[in-house]
């Protein structure tokens, strides 16, 4: 697996990955960002940085996560969640066909390893708050705002 570092507007970004894909995409509150980025994780450092300006909603990557085959069902579902809209921990269940399941599904979201790029900030509490993101609140507020201005602002 290949690592770089690079930065965003919310703190260093690790990109790991390899030709079977990208495996991890997480925020740290501090590192060394990368002097050169493999060929294997480029793509993905240029389309986050098309998005942290504005220019992509979608990513288009071939993706690689580990994770248990719930976990890879909440993280496919998640995919599902357009840009600049948020669905609810207990709507996110409903939709997995379980209702009952919404810890768990909760729990398959926290552990998601694509930060932005598998949606997991776009899940918020059924009563429309913030709850829980591995990133920090304030990160997810962020994201929220800069995928929808408008609306998440008069939301928080």
């Amino acid at each position: 697996m290949k690592t770089c570092f690079i930065n965003s507007p919310l703190g260093i970004t690790k990109i790991v990955g390899d030709e079977n894909g990208i495996a991890e995409i997480a925020i740290l509150s501090e590192g060394n960002l990368s002097k050169t980025i493999p060929l294997e994780l480029q793509e993905a450092v240029a389309q986050l940085s098309d998005y942290f300006d504005g220019k992509r909603q979608d990513f288009n990557l071939k993706l690689n996560p580990k994770g248990t085959d719930f976990q890879q069902k909440v993280w496919q579902e998640l995919l599902q969640i357009p840009f600049g809209k948020t669905i609810s921990y207990l709507d996110l269940s409903k939709k997995l066909g379980d209702v009952k399941a919404i810890r768990a599904v909760a729990s398959a979201n926290g552990k998601n390893p694509l930060w932005i790029v598998v949606p997991c900030h776009r899940v918020i509490g059924t009563d429309g708050s913030l709850t829980g993101y591995a990133g920090g609140l304030w990160r997810k507020k962020w994201l929220l705002e800069h995928e929808n201005p408008t609306t998440q602002q008069s939301l928080f």
